[in-house]
């Protein structure tokens, strides 16, 4: 019966948010703050709400910070290919 429960307000706090936050980050943290909620007092609704919140948050955050690494070594390699450029122009 709780797992029942449990399931039925994840689905509802998943279609209460909208299909933008229906990522695996937010079905993740959902589901612990499902089970959390739960044993915090019977709020499992609430903490499922919270739970995708803060997956889909910390998801955003990883995205922007391997965005950031990317560029940073996009950037590296565009200058190590213009110093070889040079080196090869002064060699003649």
């Amino acid at each position: 019966m709780k797992a029942k429960l449990i399931l039925a307000s994840l689905v509802m706090s998943l279609a209460s948010t909208g299909a933008a936050y229906a990522k695996p980050s937010c079905l993740k943290g959902a589901a612990a703050g499902a089970v959390g909620g739960h044993f915090l007092g019977k709020h499992h609704v609430l903490g499922a709400a919270v739970g995708c919140a803060v997956g889909h948050h910390m998801s955003k955050k990883q995205e922007r910070e391997q965005a950031a690494a990317q560029a940073q070594a996009n950037a590296q390699a565009q200058a190590n290919a213009q110093a070889n450029r040079q080196a090869a122009s002064n060699r003649r």
